[in-house]
């Protein structure tokens, strides 16, 4: 059973950059695929990326393509989120999680569907305000 951890939210002006980790607990998380997701209360979990393991492709939704890049710290067994111009509308509370076995090692083919993943971490709080 594979676990996450995300960490690397916080505070942050308009414009500014945050880079996010998930760091794979248990597991090595360069073997799985990893999606990102985020949430604002009242609202449903949307996807934000994805990354591949056993073919490496990265996958990016509309409101953040540009601007947030996915990657991998495997020194540090982790998942990185680099947020960069961010917006008071990327507020919210970020999300990693897995696909769901027996296909772990790749991003699901809809990777925004938060039904393909299971291992969510806690999330890290994430707000973007002046």
């Amino acid at each position: 059973q594979a676990h996450v951890v995300e960490s690397g939210g916080g505070l942050e002006q308009p414009g500014g950059s945050l880079r996010l980790s998930c760091t794979g607990s248990g597991v090595s998380l360069e073997r799985y695929a990893v999606g990102w997701f985020r949430q604002v209360p009242g609202k449903e979990r949307e996807g934000v990326s994805c990354i591949g393991a056993t073919d490496g492709n990265t996958y990016y939704s509309d409101s953040v393509k540009g601007r947030f890049t996915i990657g991998r710290d495997i020194a540090n067994n982790a998942v990185t989120l680099q947020m960069n111009s961010l917006k008071p509308e990327d507020t919210a509370l970020y999300y990693c999680a897995v696909p769901l076995n027996p296909n772990y090692g790749s991003c699901p083919k809809n990777f925004r569907n938060a039904g393909e993943y299971d291992a969510w971490g806690q999330g890290t709080q994430v707000t973007v305000s002046s």
